[in-house]
């Protein structure tokens, strides 16, 4: 590492204020700072000293969520290579096809590498073209700005991936990515001034543009000529009884063995990540917890197997284990930016985003999911949670002390 540090500190000059290439001082600082530790540090007090940044809050949740991408890859690759066994198919054709054969891996949905290589092949060309689109934009940005690149762009790049179907095209990926990024972060000053989280937005954004390949039975499966409905789908057509009949069982609702997104059907590494989070009080348990709270009462409360609704017969455990819901609460509504400050508005936007769920899903039938949109609705009310809740604390202190 020495020769590159050497390297770096003989060309930091062009980069520097002055410098032959001062415009474009925020790359050169996005270089030097992924490999080493940065040599600003603060002098003057007063100032609090700890060993966690920004970089480091950003890795870790990278960390948290690789238990999802990792099962997630597994279970696109389960579903393609059952779809394939299903139709009669017994190989693919093109790029995909040929790495497979390069890297030993068949098309036997019981073999777990078989598995995961298979959904790695999907998953690989999302994520490329996330980081490349939107670190085009995040590095633009920073040039025009004269800003260092922030990190948060990592995070937002890895759970945009992970909400995307695994047969998005990717040029939608591309302009998704890029929505998020400008429309839902830089235009209101980049990362810490966004009020909703950009990676939902983008998510948002191709959901309603191009609800073709955004939704239906052919888009969770990539295999052409196979359709398969996620679990929220079939509840909301035919209830939990066409659920049940559908073959899914709990566990493999658990575990993440169904059809859905890339990196959000599995509940036990949500709630891997959701712990490991919590303890490093990297995320708000109250956000999480309250999410989890705001979904289960409603659904104790007013669900009923005989129901003419069929929504309404889908109990708790299972609302929380299918779709994205146990992803959304964990990783989506902690974001730090756009949720609210306090400990009570913690309480009450996570109960907000929960109730506003499970609504979603058992109100409207033509959008089963929910999280999404009840994440982005309480964006928009955080600040007014805050303020509310600060006055009310201000006008308590004020009249205890009068």
């Amino acid at each position: 590492m020495k020769p590159l540090r050497k390297f770096l500190d003989s060309i930091e000059p062009l980069f520097s204020r002055g410098g032959r290439f001062e415009k474009f001082e925020a790359i050169y600082e996005m270089v030097d700072t992924l490999f080493f530790t940065p040599a600003d540090v603060t002098r003057g007090s007063p100032h609090v000293r700890d060993a966690i940044d920004l970089k480091r809050v950003m890795i870790m949740v990278v960390f948290a969520a690789t238990p999802c991408a990792l099962i997630g890859m597994w279970n696109v690759g389960f579903q393609a290579n059952s779809a394939m066994a299903s139709l009669g198919i017994e190989w693919i054709d093109g790029w995909r096809g040929s790495m497979l054969a390069l890297l030993g891996a068949g098309y036997d949905p019981g073999s777990v590498y078989d598995n995961f290589i298979h959904g790695l092949l999907y998953f690989l060309p999302i994520y490329i073209v996330t980081m490349a689109a939107g670190g085009f934009w995040e590095v633009l940005f920073a040039s025009v700005r004269n800003h260092e690149v922030n990190e948060g762009f990592f995070v937002t790049s890895f759970l945009y991936a992970l909400i995307l179907p695994a047969t998005t095209p990717l040029w939608q990926v591309a302009l998704g990515i890029s929505f998020g990024v400008v429309i839902g972060k830089e235009v209101f000053g980049g990362t810490g001034k966004n009020f909703l989280n950009p990676a939902l937005v983008g998510r948002a954004f191709l959901y309603f543009a191009y609800p073709v390949q955004l939704s239906g039975d052919a888009v969770w499966v990539p295999i052409d000529g196979y359709t398969g409905a996620t679990a929220l789908a079939v509840a909301a057509n035919e209830g939990m009884s066409g659920l049940l009949a559908s073959g899914l069982t709990y566990s493999q609702a658990f575990i993440g063995q169904m059809e859905g997104s890339l990196g959000e059907t599995s509940l036990a590494a949500c709630l891997f990540g959701a712990a490991m989070l919590i303890y490093t009080r990297i995320a708000s348990w109250r956000i999480i917890v309250s999410v989890f709270a705001g979904m289960i009462i409603p659904a104790l409360l007013f669900s009923s197997g005989d129901s003419s609704n069929p929504m309404m017969t889908m109990p708790w455990e299972w609302h929380i284990a299918v779709g994205g819901f146990a992803f959304g609460a964990v990783f989506m509504a902690t974001d730090p930016v756009s949720a609210p400050d306090t400990m009570l508005s913690h309480i009450i936007f996570g109960l907000l985003i929960g109730v506003l769920t499970w609504v979603i899903r058992v109100i409207n039938p033509a959008f089963p999911e929910g999280i999404m949109l009840a994440i982005l609705l309480g964006n928009i009310f955080a600040p007014l949670i805050d303020y509310f809740v600060i006055r009310a604390n201000v006008r308590r202190r004020v009249k205890r002390n009068a």
